[in-house]
């Protein structure tokens, strides 16, 4: 048996960081680990060919390869898939088809084969049994949840590690929080389920040469959800290997803003390696949170909680929404304000948007509030909301030309370099080699410091950092990447949002901002 596993192109969003791959000299953010787990998981004797088209193109020699093809996808690769799905079909390949699109919407591709649904170590051996005895059904679909601990290791060899970013690998599924708009619970349940300390050695090892310099991602949706085993288990295993093997890791990850209350939780996941965070902030209004059941959030100083994540050697990513129910137009500038203080370099803004699957798209169905299918687009919302969606889209607006042009980010990155104190611990990591980072500088200093229209606070921040916080010139370099990320993010906004006939004519936003 031949299978292709073609894995969805990501649209230009905030999470495919598309331009800031161009200076890190990478084609994609990360490789697809659904698929090179699924991977693991097919017999031995099949040939397997995994084409990511975040990488290079699906070619007909691929479908004229393959037996059948299987493909994973998330809502935002919604227009790829059905590419992908569309030429299968017509080159006569049939089409199996996982991940969380599918599992909330199968209804919607009647091209589709077989649809292998909720979590694959459950759903995919049946599959794989009628098969082989040659009475496959449409469809496997299951209300039980994974035991993650027999997950088997993601097939790395069908990749080549060079084209990402970084390297991903996952330890949790589900998280105890219930926000309205979020999917998680719906797809992995309210009880984290997790792998075990050796399991996750075993995935960082099999990526290969201990030394190379990498970024990993553990893709948990709440990495502190099960806090118990992460604080007894996981965290104390990954710092004996990191004494032991002296690995040239770093590690990111998703978590709770109440990770700030837990001390010994901080201590032990900067000695693990952990910088980079992602936190669902959402909103500094308190209102909005309670009716967003966002219920980790309130009763805190969060904006003093990011400054604290940022004191003691963690560098936050943060989650904004605006477009609750319950926001009054003075949101965006408050919003605006929040984020600015926060010195959160790479804040992610969106329109309330009800995904499939989750409590507020059940609430909205009933009201008679949802506008159309369910589609990833950053800069629109899928409902009605209450407040005026004139107001609703030149707010939204008002706060993406603030944080994502280059005045805003160059005052935000200072704000944080000023906060952040590297960790205390030491993580004996080698310096990396000069040919791993001489291309991306060099990139940079064209891009950013000779062409870009943010060149004029590209060199302002180098100065200011050399001057005050030497010691972090590596972080501001990084961030200032991002900078012309978020540029570039925002042209695209301003672009979608003129009349066709006027889009050539759009100024640069940068240099309105300059």
């Amino acid at each position: 048996m031949r299978v292709l596993l073609a894995y969805p192109e990501m649209p230009d969003t905030f999470w495919a960081m598309q331009h800031a791959l161009k200076i890190f000299g990478k084609k994609a953010m990360y490789p697809p680990l659904g698929l090179l787990t699924v991977a693991a998981m097919l017999p031995d004797d099949w040939e397997l060919r995994l084409v990511d088209l975040n990488v290079r193109p699906l070619t007909d020699d691929d479908l004229a390869w393959a037996d059948y093809t299987f493909v994973s996808a998330m809502t935002v690769q919604d227009q790829s898939v059905r590419q992908i799905i569309a030429a299968s079909k017509a080159a006569g390949v049939p089409v199996v088809a996982g991940g969380p699109l599918f599992t909330h919407e199968h209804h919607l591709f009647p091209e589709v084969d077989h649809f292998i649904l909720n979590e694959a170590e459950i759903t995919l051996p049946p599959f794989l049994e009628d098969l082989a005895a040659g009475h496959p059904k449409r469809l496997y679909e299951s209300t039980l949840f994974a035991d993650v601990s027999e997950t088997p290791t993601p097939r790395w060899d069908l990749i080549d590690e060079a084209d990402y970013q970084y390297a991903i690998i996952q330890y949790s599924r589900g998280c105890p929080y219930m926000c309205d708009f979020c999917d998680v619970t719906a797809l992995f349940g309210r009880r984290p389920r997790v792998k075990t300390p050796e399991a996750i050695i075993a995935e960082l090892e099999a990526l290969g040469d201990l030394q190379k310099s990498r970024f990993v991602l553990f893709a948990d949706d709440n990495l502190i959800g099960n806090k118990k085993k992460l604080k007894t288990e996981l965290l104390p295993a990954l710092i004996q290997w990191r004494k032991e093997k002296k690995p040239a890791m770093y590690f990111a990850t998703q978590v709770t803003v109440n990770l700030v209350d837990d001390e010994e939780m901080m201590q032990l996941m900067l000695e693990a390696g952990f910088g980079y965070i992602f936190i669902g902030i959402e909103t500094p209004d308190e209102t909005s949170l309670l009716a967003s059941l966002k219920r980790q959030n309130l009763k805190r100083d969060l904006l003093g909680n990011i400054r604290h994540l940022h004191s003691q050697g963690f560098i936050v990513v943060g989650g904004f929404i605006v477009g609750f129910d319950t926001d009054e137009p003075t949101i965006f500038q408050r919003q605006i304000d929040f984020i600015q203080q926060s010195g959160i370099t790479l804040p992610t803004v969106n329109i309330l948007k009800a995904p499939p699957g989750t409590e507020l798209y059940d609430r909205m169905q009933a009201e008679g509030r949802l506008l159309e299918r369910f589609v990833f687009d950053e800069y629109k919302t899928n409902l009605v909301p209450k407040m005026d969606p004139a107001v609703l889209e030149k707010g939204f607006g008002d706060v993406l030309r603030a944080v994502y042009t280059p005045a805003g980010m160059y005052e935000r990155i200072r704000q944080f370099l000023t906060d952040y104190e590297p960790p205390a611990v030491e993580l004996h990591v080698p310096p990396p080699h000069p040919r791993d980072y001489l291309g991306t500088l060099l990139r940079s200093l064209w891009h950013l410091g000779i062409q870009g229209p943010e060149r004029r606070y590209f060199w302002r921040l180098l100065g200011w950092t050399l001057r005050h916080k030497p010691q972090v010139l590596d972080l501001a370099f990084t961030h200032l990447i991002m900078m012309h990320q978020l540029r570039k993010l925002y042209e695209g906004y301003e672009a979608a949002q003129a009349p066709p006939t006027s889009r050539a004519a759009v100024p640069e936003p940068a240099r309105l901002a300059a």
